[in-house]
This record gives structure tokens, sequence and C-alpha cells, in this order.
């Protein structure tokens, strides 16, 4: 077959691959994310203390006074609270989002890149790329930080690295899920304050009503039946069990019985919803 020309006699220029075109669109808007992560270092130093104060905090002035499994060691309770600040910090990220996605509505950069000829959708999608590199940045400090506080995996034997990378897995796939979540918070607002308060309030019940930092036997009927259900909790009970850490929920909710499954498929969910609903609220939201 002949190639297609220009009335110049020229190769004319071929349509972009429909796949292809979404994905190279996305890493570019990435790309960007990332290099402005690197000239404003602040953003990742500011997000690397608040999680390293909740380990600290928590592990040595809750530390002698939690129960888990009848035991008040210290140790065991660290080992506890680790999965739970871990699935705590990649959730925190939303709020990041958020104000990010929030200050590019509000400087007028979203109207631009909707002028450009790019794949719908690629802009939240870069972004919510460039987030989850941060988090995974964040991730492992923290992680560091936590062996260096006394954290250990495999308490009962019963762990490798392909357990433990497979939980920092689950860890990255819920905080990418709910990155999408902030992405259409700050697509909802008009300010950047008003996204980083938005990004924050609700994350609060998710995190604490769950079995992060205390056992859910010790909560009301009503409150654990919510607990058990959080798909944040699915993913901290997860993390317990492929670390093989203390204070896995006894309970015979679904998501503690089968924690790994669950963690997968609430992930998979909030992705599908939120993206659709980001993608869409994206085509109409105004500065």
């Amino acid at each position: 077959m002949s190639a297609v020309t220009d009335a110049a006699g020229g190769a004319a220029p071929q349509p972009a691959h429909p796949i292809g075109q979404p994905i190279r669109d996305s890493m570019v808007v990435a790309k960007r994310n990332l290099i402005r992560m690197v000239r404003i270092p602040e953003v990742v130093i500011f997000g690397l203390i608040q999680p390293i104060m909740f380990v600290v905090l928590f592990t040595y002035v809750f530390g002698g006074s939690m129960q888990i499994g009848g035991s008040t060691s210290a140790t065991d309770y660290k080992n506890f609270l680790m999965a739970g600040i871990f699935a705590q910090t990649v959730t925190f990220a939303t709020a990041g989002s958020s104000a990010g996605i929030a200050d590019d509505m509000h400087k007028g950069l979203i109207d631009r890149f909707r002028s450009l000829p790019m794949a719908r959708g690629a802009v939240l999608t870069g972004r919510t790329l460039a987030d989850l590199v941060q988090t995974a940045l964040t991730l492992l400090v923290l992680a560091i930080v936590a062996l260096l506080v006394g954290w250990r995996v495999g308490s009962d034997g019963e762990t490798d690295a392909g357990r433990v990378l497979g939980a920092f897995g689950l860890l990255l796939l819920l905080g990418y899920a709910f990155t999408w979540i902030g992405a259409l918070i700050g697509l909802s607002v008009r300010t950047p304050e008003a996204a980083t308060s938005g990004g924050l309030i609700w994350l609060f019940p998710v995190t604490f009503i769950s079995n992060a930092f205390v056992d859910t036997s010790n909560m009301t009927p009503w409150l654990r039946h919510v607990a058990e259900w959080n798909p944040f909790s699915a993913t901290v009970q997860a993390c317990r069990v492929l670390f093989a850490n203390p204070g896995q929920s006894q309970s015979d909710a679904w998501p503690m019985q089968h924690p790994v499954w669950a963690s997968l498929i609430y992930s998979v969910l909030i992705i599908v919803l939120f993206r659709t609903l980001a993608v869409r609220k994206y085509r109409s939201a105004t500065a």
C-alpha cells in the first residue's frame, strides 16, 4: 500500500496511536510534576516529617499502655503499629494531590491543558503518577525510620522478601487509589486551602475508625463492624499478615478473613470509580 502524502508531496503526519497517546501525554505531565517536586524540595521534606512524628510519638508515648493480643509489650505494639502508620501515610498523601490540582485550577493551568490536543484524563493521570512516586519515596524513608525504632517483620518466622514487597505494593496501590479521590476534591473546590481541608477532614474517620492503631475487638459492636469493612482496615490487615506482625484482627468479616484479596478489590474499585468521576469533572471544571 502506498504511503499517505500531503499536498506538498511529503509524508503526511499519521494520527497518534489511540493507546500510545494517552500514555505519552500522562508521562509528560508526570515528568512536569516530578521536576516541580525536585525544584521545591520543602514539599517533600514536610511530607516526611509528619509520618516520622507519628512513628516516634505513637511508639514512645502509647507503646507501653496499649494491649495487643493480651500483651502490653512495647515491642509488640511497635510491630502492630507500623502497618497502620504506613497505610495512614500513603492515604494522607491525598491532601497533597487535592491541593496541587486545586492550585493548578486556581492559576488557570488546567484550562491551558484542556486547550491542548491532549488525551482526556492525561493531566490527572500524570499528576497521580507523580504523587505515587513521592509516596513511594516517603514510604521508603518511613520504613527505614521504623527499623531504627525497633520494628521488625517476620515476628513469627513466616515471612520473606516477596511477602514484604507485596505488602508495600498493596500500600502503594491504596495510596494511588486515594489520590484519585484527592483529584476529584481538588477539581471540586475553588481554592488550594479548601482542597487541603477537604482532602484531610474525611481521612481522619477513615483512618481512626479502623484497626490501624487499636484492636477492633475493643470497639463497640457497631463501630467494630464499620472498622472491619473499612477498605483502609483491609490493607492494614493484609500488611500485618504479609509482614507476619502481631495484632491481626480475629473476625468473621470477609475483609479480615481474606485481607489481601479485599485490599486489591477495594483499591481497584476506588480507582475505577473515582478516576471516572474525576475525568468527568475535569472536562467541565472551571477556575
